[in-house]
């Protein structure tokens, strides 16, 4: 699933092609894949709303429009192509619309894609803006609000950092790299961490997604921000995807193990557990 470097390059990428147009009609070919309104709204809404800005929100492409938020949640697959209004329509092509002089058409193979057009006065009291938690850039990710969200949690880290409700946008490729920079070992309990480790989680963070956007995202299975366009920051993973290789700071084996069913990687000496 695309983490949140990608789903930034993915919105930038979006925004230098679509900034200012504006939708004259969309067409829906696979109706579970407007999660809200109605069909019959959102085809009806959308029509004249022009795009003023293209960002993010945890996983979330937002799209800011004169009334309106559109959202795209990628999911496994979720893709962006542009075309010409007479080519023909793509097998995963879900849903078409109609831009001034392009058609922006997104692809899921999967269909497991989400896309939303809120109001703009309902987008903080609605899904998913209420169950969101802080951006990784944010002021108020601090040691003390990670304590106080971790006091209570028996949960193991590798687990914790990927609850979208206390941080967002971090997925399972940027929590293994996060924790190997951090040196603390994914099975380690939440509640268990100290100011310290919450401190190098929060300083990581930032400094793994910083390095993961300048690249373009990681390209790992089938992942590109539109077509033709890969991420290279697979080139600076220490860990992830790295299993029985060498680890590059202390030559020890890294290891495979599945930590909340999610497959997870880390170094044996680096990450050491802590003894009971």
């Amino acid at each position: 699933m695309p983490e949140k470097p990608e789903v930034i390059t993915v919105a930038r990428k979006l925004d230098s092609r679509l900034h200012g147009k504006t939708f004259r009609k969309v067409e829906v070919y696979y109706n579970n894949m407007i999660e809200y309104p109605t069909i019959l709204d959102f085809k009806k809404n959308i029509v004249g709303q022009t795009i003023h800005d293209i960002t993010t929100r945890g996983k979330w492409i937002v799209l800011t429009l004169d009334d309106y938020y559109l959202l795209f949640h990628l999911r496994m697959e979720g893709k962006f192509f542009y075309r010409n209004f007479d080519d023909p329509k793509g097998k995963h092509e879900h849903v078409i619309f109609d831009l001034d002089d392009i058609q922006l058409r997104f692809a899921d193979v999967r269909k497991f894609g989400k896309i939303m057009l809120i109001e703009k006065d309902k987008i903080y009291s609605m899904k998913p803006y209420t169950e969101l938690g802080l951006e990784p850039w944010d002021k108020d990710l601090t040691s003390t609000y990670l304590k106080d969200k971790f006091k209570n949690k028996s949960l193991p880290i590798k687990s914790v950092l990927l609850d979208q409700s206390i941080i967002t946008g971090i997925g399972n490729i940027y929590a293994d790299e996060i924790l190997f920079l951090s040196r603390i070992n994914p099975l380690t309990k939440a509640k268990e961490l100290t100011d310290k480790n919450r401190k190098n989680i929060i300083s990581n963070t930032i400094k793994v997604l910083d390095k993961a956007i300048e690249e373009g995202g990681t390209t790992i299975r089938s992942y590109t921000s539109e077509e033709g366009v890969t991420g290279l920051f697979q080139n600076n993973l220490n860990v992830h995807q790295r299993a029985n290789e060498e680890c590059y700071i202390c030559k020890s084996k890294i290891i495979k193990i599945k930590v909340g069913g999610r497959g997870t990687y880390y170094c044996p000496k680096c990450q050491k557990e802590k003894s009971k």
